[in-house]
């Protein structure tokens, strides 16, 4: 068995560790990184166009984000989390796009208007109320709300042609919102890593084991093609391996991971390709979600730009598995389960019968179901014109609350090591939108002391956000959004 040494492991070629990567390589280039991926590609599960929404989940139309509480008020602080997170993703892209570490931005990212759009008396005035919220936050200074029929007509054609014109409708706007293929991003950014001498990339390779070692992890991988293991010394691991991270944290054995377990949620898509159907429709529109449903079901009909190939696409449509990742086992679900999680897992189970109910219909669904489903987001739409593909694999958390039951996280979460040698990405949306600000986090929880030596002053002349605050600081909101906008080209 041959063995190599390194400073970083990373696991998983998806778009959280080719961002740590990123990040780590410019803050100091002499370390030594690896990343395996299991597939002999990269970013070819969660973080490929087709496995996720693409959206640049920003809060300006996911209307998850904006829940209800008991009085019917309208909650806003998670949706200006996430957008100002994902100000964060949008400056380091414009960074690595003016210093050559990106290219053009079209090839990752496109203007797509972000909507959201409802319907009936109850879901005008919930809409309306998170319009004169979101709106009066600078934020979301751009948002347009209208529910006048003409209005919405010219914004989203195909979504208001053939509706009933008594139907109570409403729809907000923001110009600016994105439509980014993480899967070639993610490609760019991990073909220039291979351009330095430090990094190595092994593909078709997997984790058998790992377990610690003098100053950090000794990992065994295994050669999928021709069987041959590899063992690897590690200063420090990053699980970023989508749903294959849940097991990998468990292997590892820190008391951190103590409870955690996951629920696998797989999804699929109606796609149209047919051009003359595909030229009207210029946005991002998203709906309100079925009761029950895991917030990545929230519905909507998509402008999409994959691999520089335009699409509609609506869904997704969630149903259940096993697997913890597209091209996983069905025993992962099985073997997941252990002493520390059982309880937490089963409470779950008990506790969300309305989540399973949903998904027992979705799973149930034929193509015509399917297809009435879309007719609320587009009338005239003929079966026909589509067909379904399927989507990517999400894990949502499970973990344990202050009674040692279990809760479901519908979010994206970090768990490290306490002496900082080991972190894991855990969770789904918003996900790959936030992908900058969660790396942040596992450089200043996992690495204190060079961010104090100075990778601090670096990742400033990348983020510039760095160390402030978004959401209270107005000037500087402006100041780096009118950058970051003109430079990857988006609201124009």
């Amino acid at each position: 068995m041959t063995t190599q040494k390194v400073d970083v492991l990373l696991v998983g070629g998806g778009v959280m560790s080719a961002t740590l990567g990123t990040l780590l390589t410019h803050l100091d280039p002499t370390l030594k990184i690896t990343m395996v991926e299991r597939l002999d590609h990269v970013a070819h599960e969660s973080t490929d166009g087709w496995n996720n929404a693409g959206t640049g989940h920003a809060g300006y139309c996911e209307l998850n984000y904006t829940p209800e509480d008991d009085k019917g008020n309208v909650t806003i602080d998670r949706a200006l989390t996430i957008n100002a997170n994902f100000e964060v993703s949008l400056q380091l892209w414009t960074w690595l796009v003016e210093n050559g570490g990106l290219p053009e931005p079209s090839q990752f990212i496109n203007t797509t208007p972000h909507m959201s759009f409802v319907w009936g008396e109850a879901n005008v005035a919930f809409l309306r109320q998170r319009y004169e919220k979101l709106s009066a936050h600078p934020l979301f200074a751009g948002m347009e709300y209208s529910e006048n029929p003409d209005v919405l007509r010219e914004w989203m054609p195909l979504v208001m042609n053939g509706r009933d014109p008594e139907q109570r409708v409403a729809a907000t706007r923001v110009n600016h919102g994105a439509d980014v293929d993480f899967g070639s991003l993610t490609r760019n950014m991990v073909a220039k890593l291979e351009q330095n001498d430090n990094f190595t990339l092994m593909l078709n390779t997997q984790v058998e084991d790992f377990m610690r070692g003098k100053g950090g992890w000794l990992v065994v991988t295994e050669d999928r093609a021709s069987g041959e293991e590899t063992s690897i010394e590690a200063k420090f691991v990053f699980l970023g391996a989508g749903g294959g991270a849940l097991p990998l944290l468990q292997a590892s054995g820190i008391e951190e991971a103590d409870g955690y377990g996951g629920f696998p949620v797989s999804g699929q898509w109606l796609v149209c390709k047919d051009p003359a159907i595909v030229k009207q429709h210029h946005a991002k529109v998203y709906g309100k979600a079925a009761i029950g449903a895991p917030p990545m079901s929230v519905p909507h009909l998509d402008t999409r730009i994959i691999n520089g190939q335009p699409a509609l696409l609506f869904g997704p449509y969630a149903g259940f598995t096993t697997k913890f990742l597209k091209q996983g086992s069905v025993l992962d679900l099985v073997k997941s389960v252990s002493f520390s999680n059982l309880i937490p897992m089963m409470s779950v189970g008990v506790n969300n019968m309305d989540l399973t109910k949903y998904l027992i219909s979705e799973v149930m669904q034929s193509h015509s179901d399917r297809v009435e489903t879309l007719r609320g987001y587009f009338p005239d739409c003929k079966e026909s014109d589509w067909t379904l593909a399927e989507a990517g694999q999400r894990v949502q958390i499970i973990k344990k609350d202050a009674q040692g039951k279990g809760k479901l996280e519908f979010g994206t979460e970090l768990v490290a090591a306490k002496d900082g040698s080991l972190a894991a990405l855990l969770g789904a949306s918003p996900g790959a939108s936030v992908a900058a600000k969660a790396m942040i986090e596992v450089l200043e929880r996992c690495f204190p002391q060079q961010m104090a030596g100075g990778w601090g002053e670096k990742l400033k002349e990348m983020v510039p956000s760095y160390g402030s605050d978004l959401k209270t600081n107005a000037d500087l909101l402006k100041q780096i959004r009118s950058k970051t906008l003109s430079t990857l080209k988006l609201g124009q």
